[in-house]
Formats: structure tokens, C-alpha cells, sequence
């Protein structure tokens, strides 16, 4: 244990130089603290001298630094009794994206932006009604919703197909005072283009050939109740300023009507487009975007919450297996290898498919451990390579994997680097301490995108 309790050279934990980066304590006895992460790195543990200073007893008196290394974090742990442990495993040196947690005893950490202002401290409870989640970000996202459930304003959801946004939607409806009113699903993108307004506004008899008698609209049926907008990034252009007067007003004008219907109905929008970067390049109104802005949550994707798989699998397995049945071993382990591009989503298809072909009809349920999981390449998203580098995909070439890894931090900080400046290049590269041709070419590479100024 001499490592543990080393003592560094002066000045080794801290500096006077500020970075982009900065440590946040979201969970343990310090909950709250926050210290800025400096390039040259800082010091974690309950030692008097380190830059950010613990007071939780597992936690060593020298337990870890962080450091960052061409605006990416390296977590070095410092031969601690208890260990560094990120996306549920103990690691001994990795690289990790921003927006990560990483757990020192019973102390959680996140690494977020220089400027995050953390809104609200993560909910105690691990669901919110059909969603579940133990780690840090999903309860974060938990305190949110039960804040804003039992009001009015509207909420827009953003995240990967497969994350759940429609269940936030529904979950919302069903803590809010409107949970005996109606609730309905308009799907932007399943309507053809040129029925959009009739199916969202409704329509009058002889409105249009075809339309043989008067039809209620959406947000008629909703009236009262709640209207999740899904996959809002495919409603049509030019129906956007209508919904705009909607969702301003609170009356519509079914097609083909003189009359205005008035309405009282909560939105719940959700999309997994960047509708930002829609507004940039013209097929999204902006002040559409303003007005549906007032509470914006981002569902993390499940490969950036791999803590929460075994409950997620437990769940959804739940009466599928033998009573007493453990959610362990190797093929927990396959699952946790896995990217997981389909999210939620995909792992409920794995589960129902490895259970639906473990056993003939009439044979006893298979346990888990017998499951067979056909999970497609692992290229198709990170993976576990080890216990110390979570979030790469161990089957492709070292020089490959670790291009992965970096690409998809380099994707995360610039885009909430821009946003977060207006997409201003200038202020964007003097806070992430960079030239603005470096930052160029990041934001090249990372999205495609070209700058504003």
C-alpha cells in the first residue's frame, strides 16, 4: 500500500491555469463540490494538499488524477485500497469522454464543461415511472422530470432512437395533474406530408376531396390531456408557424374552417435530431425551437450508461426466468461488451429473442446463463476492451479502437462547446483554449459543420 499514501512533488496537484474541464461531485458525502480541471491535471483524495479534497472514508488519502490530454481526460488511479471505477469497472489508467462519472468509494464524480451549471442535485428514486436508472446522469434526468411533471411548461426530449423519449413523455402525462385526461402519440414522421395539418388540426367536411365528413384533429383528442409531438424534427416546414400559433395562442383552425377551435393540451415534443443545427440549415423555425425550449432534457445513450444494464436486463427478463435466476456472469459480461446502436430498444429485442429460441414450447424457462445473444459485429458501437478501458471496442486494432474513442469525445465537446457559444468560433476557441483554425478543423472533422464567423 506504499503507493497509497506517496507523497507527490509540490505543485504536482494543482495549477493556476484553468481548462475547459471541470469536476463535479454528484453523489457521496462532498456532494456539490466542484474544482476546475487544469491541463496539467489534478489530484483526487483525502488529502489535505489534493486539488479537489474528499472527506469519504473509502476513499484514499491520494486516490486518483485526472489530467487532460489534447481536450480529452485521462483517469489514472494511484494505486488507491479501493479502487477508480468507471462505467462499472476498476480501472487503472483510461481515457474518457466528457460527460463522464467515475466512482471513488462512495463518492461519484462527474467531468462535465467549464461552464455547466448542474440545475438540480440527481434524484434519490432509480425510476420514474416506466423509466429506470441507477446512474448518475439518468437520475439527474429523474429530478428534472419530477419538478416539471406536476406543472404546465412545455418539455422537449431529446436523444438516439431507442432511448426512451416516448417513455418520458408518457411518464410525464402519468405524474401530472392531467393523468386522467387524455394522452396521445402524434408520430411527425410516420404522417404523409400532405395530411400533416388535416391529422394534427383536424379538417371540415368537403375540405378536400375525400373528406366526407368533419375529423378532429390531435390536438382536439388531446384536449385536456397531454400531446407528445414524436420525432418533432420530421413535421413539414411549412407547418411549422401553425403549430408555433398553437402552442402560442391556444387555438387552431381546422383545414378548411373559418372558425377558431380553442384547446388545452400540455406538449411533450421529442426528436433525435440536433433541431440547432435543423435551424442552420433552414428546415427548422427557430422561434418554433424557443417556444418548445423551456425544459430540454437529453436521454444519455445506453453504451454511456453501462452501470444501469444489469438492472435494465433484470427488468425486462423479469417472469422470463427460472425464479431465483441470477443476472451475472459471462453473458452479462457479452452484453456490457456491446455499443448498443439500437439502445433500449435493441436490448429488448436481444432479450425476447434469446428467450423466445432458448427453449421448445412446453420446456421449462431457460436461465440466464444459457441465453444466447446474436449481437451483431462489435465494431457497430464501443465495447469493453479489459476492466481498465471501458468504452472501445476490443476486437478492432489498437491504433482503430483508440481513434474511436477519441472521435466520439471529440463529437461530444465540440458540440456542446458551440452550442454553449452560440456557434460563435471566436469565444467558442478562447474558452476551450485553442486557435480558432484548430477548433475548425475539430469541428470539421467532429460534425461536418462550418463555423458562423
Amino acid at each position: 500500500m506504499a503507493s497509497e499514501h506517496a507523497t507527490l512533488p509540490a505543485g504536482d496537484f494543482t495549477t493556476a491555469t484553468a481548462g475547459p474541464a471541470k469536476l463535479v461531485v454528484v453523489a457521496g458525502p462532498d456532494e456539490g463540490a466542484e474544482v476546475a480541471l487544469a491541463p496539467a491535471g489534478i489530484v483526487v483524495g483525502t488529502d489535505k494538499a489534493a486539488g479537489l479534497v474528499l472527506s469519504d472514508p473509502l476513499v484514499s488519502r491520494q486516490h486518483a488524477r485526472l489530467s487532460l490530454e489534447r481536450l480529452r481526460v485521462v483517469v489514472e488511479d494511484l494505486g488507491s485500497k479501493n479502487g477508480t471505477v468507471f462505467a462499472g469497472a476498476k480501472v487503472g489508467r483510461a481515457v474518457v469522454p466528457l460527460g463522464s462519472v467515475i466512482g471513488l468509494g462512495n463518492t461519484q464524480i462527474a467531468i462535465v464543461p467549464r461552464w455547466h451549471v448542474r440545475e438540480v442535485a440527481p434524484s434519490t428514486a432509480t425510476t420514474f415511472g416506466s423509466l429506470f436508472g441507477a446512474s448518475v446522469a439518468m437520475r439527474e434526468i429523474f429530478a428534472i422530470l419530477e419538478r416539471v411533471a406536476p406543472t404546465e411548461v412545455t418539455v422537449l426530449v431529446e436523444g438516439e432512437s431507442g432511448t426512451g423519449k416516448e417513455l418520458v413523455a408518457r411518464s410525464l402525462h402519468q405524474a401530472s395533474l392531467r393523468a386522467k385526461q387524455p394522452y396521445l402519440v402524434f408520430d411527425c414522421g410516420a404522417v404523409p406530408a400532405e395530411l400533416a395539418e388535416s391529422e394534427l388540426f383536424g379538417h371540415v367536411r368537403g375540405a378536400f376531396s375525400g373528406a366526407v365528413a368533419d375529423r378532429a384533429g390531435a390536438f382536439v383528442r388531446a384536449d385536456g390531456g397531454t400531446l407528445c409531438l414524436d420525432e418533432l424534427g420530421e413535421l413539414p416546414l411549412d407547418l411549422q408557424p401553425k403549430l408555433l400559433r398553437v402552442l402560442e395562442t391556444g387555438e387552431l383552425k381546422p383545414v378548411g374552417s373559418d372558425d377558431q377551435v380553442r384547446v388545452d393540451v400540455r406538449v411533450v415534443a421529442s426528436t433525435n435530431r440536433d433541431l440547432r443545427a435543423e435551424v442552420r440549415r433552414g428546415r427548422f423555425r427557430e422561434d418554433l425551437l424557443y417556444r418548445l425550449d423551456v425544459v430540454k432534457l437529453r436521454l444519455p445513450p445506453l453504451r454511456h450508461r453501462p452501470e444501469d444494464l444489469p438492472g435494465l436486463v433484470e427488468r425486462l427478463l423479469d417472469g422470463k426466468l427460472p425464479a431465483g435466476d441470477k443476472i451475472g456472469g459471462d453473458n452479462l459480461g457479452r452484453l456490457q461488451a456491446y455499443g448498443w446502436p439500437g439502445n433500449v430498444r435493441e436490448l429488448r429485442n436481444v432479450l425476447s429473442r434469446a428467450v423466445a429460441l432458448a427453449r421448445k414450447p412446453g420446456e421449462p424457462p431457460a436461465r440466464f446463463a444459457e441465453l444466447v445473444f446474436n449481437l451483431g459485429p462489435a465494431a457497430e458501437g464501443p465495447a469493453t476492451l479489459g476492466s481498465d478501458f471501458p468504452g472501445v471496442a476490443s476486437p478492432l486494432p489498437y491504433k482503430e479502437a483508440r481513434a474511436q474513442l477519441l472521435d466520439s469525445f471529440d463529437r461530444a465537446y465540440v458540440s456542446a462547446l458551440m452550442e454553449r457559444h452560440g456557434h460563435n468560433a471566436t469565444r467558442a476557441a478562447a474558452a476551450a483554449g485553442v486557435s480558432r483554425s484548430f477548433l475548425y478543423d475539430l469541428l470539421r472533422k467532429a460534425t461536418g459543420e462550418e463555423p458562423d464567423d
